[in-house]
């Protein structure tokens, strides 16, 4: 086992045992140990198996999962390294004798019944959680289950207004009907299946079920999503006016409509970063909550938005379950639609997209390598494929179309911006993306956004705030109204001076530099951070086969960030890799949302 570097951040230096190996090895963290040692600290816990064992339950969430399954982590425990660790040389206890020790310590509550404890773990069967996030989970499921009620509705009238908005029979459709008859509905579907348009019209249905529009939110996680949920309800909204299928009087609601981020509807409470002004006791005073991007969702943020809708209110959550899910615990979305619900329903036609995109992300997200690989090779138009190992330093030279796509597009917005032409350097800013699997290392985001500086030379002007410099918000900022994922850039506004500009409600809006904080440059970005937005041109740089983020989440989630074109280098081992391994995500909501 490798020794302890007194200087390395992530180790703790005053553990012993086996917390020590587990930790230099990189299962745990600093963090995690430190937790641990100090909960069995206050307990009087000193059975280091149970403090290994709290240690793994305090890590789970940091990796997204829910609890950890003593009964299988020896087998599915990872380490976040690009070269391939064995962990079978650890001192993983026996899972039963394990097990036993856990029940037995004060530090657990075993079993389901909900009753006040002050116990700061729980142990259901092998899974053991984090007192804070089983809560959460079965809160979720049992404020689901109420929603999910039918309503009475006027049937004559859906059907009037389904039959208009609807050119013909299909799952579009289906889900308006659900989303009107019931409380809780789940419109599911990969990019350009309609899942966007079909909002527009179920607002348009249940505007028509009365004389009055309700009280709609539109929400989602980030507020570049917001802003294309709102921009797509408005199109549509024209659309079926100019087509003779909606009235005036709901076209007009349906364009009043705005929409938020997730954090903005449920009213951000300072000085605390999971509770909002809008819980159980204020609910929030909509009648319809549609929430767009929820595989970007956690657990807990899901929490907090299920118990502030109020009695009687609809609640329709959109999204893709095939994408990546939120850094934060959980994987709700998918938990939701593999119970297939009365209320969840799946849009499967594509309605839109370049010829090779519509091919390729179906065969990645169906876990066809071979489909894959064939529709990467037919030759598509709207794909090029560069098959090379982005980590070696002879693979630039094969990596021309995304050196000059990346140049092209941050002189035009260099340009735009010197100008003073804020909307123009905003809408260029969307034209190309490099999209990384890691934020560091040969094949990641620093790496790549230094590379790109030093192919604009010149074109980059002195100091941190040039003009033309492409932003990224990394934290949430309430008092600006700026969010963690955020793009922006800066621009010219006057003969030497600058401003930082982002959109807010379609419109660009100007902020001193000196009021950021949490800012990054970002002409290469996380495939985690580029969900809720597209690109014309995205150029996906995968990392090795061996990587441990790479799965078939993030391959499909980089692939459908591309609207016109994808660049995609990566071998081909790579890429089957990525294909075969779907992310596992360790939750009991599922399970939960099924039981009564």
């Amino acid at each position: 086992m490798s020794a302890l570097d007194d200087f390395e951040v992530r180790h703790a230096l005053r553990s012993r045992g086996v917390l020590r190996e587990f930790n230099a090895i990189g299962v745990l963290t600093a963090a995690d140990v430190h937790v641990a040692e100090r909960l069995a600290a206050l307990a009087g816990e000193e059975d280091e198996l149970i403090v290994l064992a709290a240690a793994l339950a305090v890590r789970a969430p940091r990796l997204g999962h829910v609890y950890v399954d003593l009964a299988t982590i020896r087998e599915t425990a990872t380490v976040d390294s690009d070269e391939p660790v064995d962990l079978s040389e650890l001192p993983w206890p026996q899972p039963e004798a394990w097990l036993d020790r856990v029940r037995e310590s004060v530090l657990v509550h075993v079993g389901e019944r909900d009753a006040p404890d002050p116990r700061p773990l729980r142990l259901v069967d092998s899974a053991l959680y984090l007192d804070r996030y089983w809560r959460e989970e079965g809160q979720v499921a049992t404020d689901l289950r109420a929603l999910g009620q039918a309503e009475s509705v006027n049937t004559l009238q859906l059907d009037e207004s389904l039959d208009r908005l609807f050119e013909r029979p299909g799952a579009q459709r289906d889900a308006a009907r659900i989303a009107v008859e019931r409380r809780f509905a789940v419109v599911a579907g990969g990019p350009g299946t309609g899942k966007t348009t079909t909002v527009a019209r179920i607002v348009a249905a249940l505007a028509e079920q009365g004389s009055e529009l309700p009280l709609v939110a539109l929400a989602a996680p980030t507020g570049k999503a917001a802003t294309r949920l709102k921009e797509a309800v408005h199109a549509e909204a024209l659309r079926l006016r100019a087509e003779g299928r909606l009235g005036d009087r709901v076209r007009d609601e349906l364009l009043a409509l705005n929409a938020s981020t997730l954090h903005r509807l449920l009213g951000w409470r300072p000085g605390s970063h999971s509770r909002f002004r809008h819980d159980r006791g204020n609910r929030l005073p909509h009648d319809v909550v549609i929430v767009d991007e929820t595989s970007m969702v956690s657990l807990t943020q899901m929490a907090r938005l299920v118990e502030a809708v109020r009695p009687g209110a609809r609640l329709v959550l959109v999204g893709d379950p095939g994408q990546l899910t939120s850094i934060e615990a959980g994987a709700v979305l998918g938990d939701i639609v593999n119970v297939r619900g009365p209320g969840v329903i799946e849009l499967d036609v594509v309605h839109r997209g370049q010829e090779g995109i519509k091919t390729l992300a179906p065969a990645i997200r169906n876990g066809d390598a071979d489909a894959a690989i064939d529709a990467l090779r037919h030759g598509y138009a709207d794909i090029t494929w560069i098959p090379v190992d982005v980590g070696e330093p002879e693979s630039l030279a094969q990596l021309a179309p995304i050196r000059d796509g990346a140049v092209a597009a941050a002189t035009e917005v260099i340009e735009a911006a010197k100008a003073g032409q804020d909307a123009a350097a905003m809408a260029a800013l969307g034209t190309f993306r490099v999209l990384c699997a890691h934020r560091r290392g040969p094949h990641g985001v620093s790496v790549w956004t230094a590379r790109i500086e030093r192919w604009l030379g010149n074109a980059i002007g002195r100091g941190r705030w040039y003009p033309g410099r492409p932003l990224l918000v990394t934290k949430n900022d309430y008092g600006l109204d700026l969010y963690n994922g955020d793009a922006g850039v800066v621009v010219t506004t006057a003969p030497g001076k600058v401003a930082a500009v982002f959109e807010r409600r379609g419109e660009p809006v100007h902020f001193a530099p000196s009021r950021l904080n949490a800012i990054e440059t970002v002409y290469a970005m996380t495939v985690h951070k580029s969900q809720g937005s597209q690109f014309a041109t995205a150029a996906v740089l995968l990392p090795a086969a061996t990587s441990p983020i790479l799965t078939r989440e993030l391959l499909y989630t980089a692939v459908t960030r591309a609207n016109r074109h994808l660049i995609l280098a990566g071998t081909e081992e790579t890429i089957r890799a990525a294909v075969a391994r779907p992310v596992a995500r360790a939750s009991g909501l599922g399970r939960r949302m099924g039981a009564h």
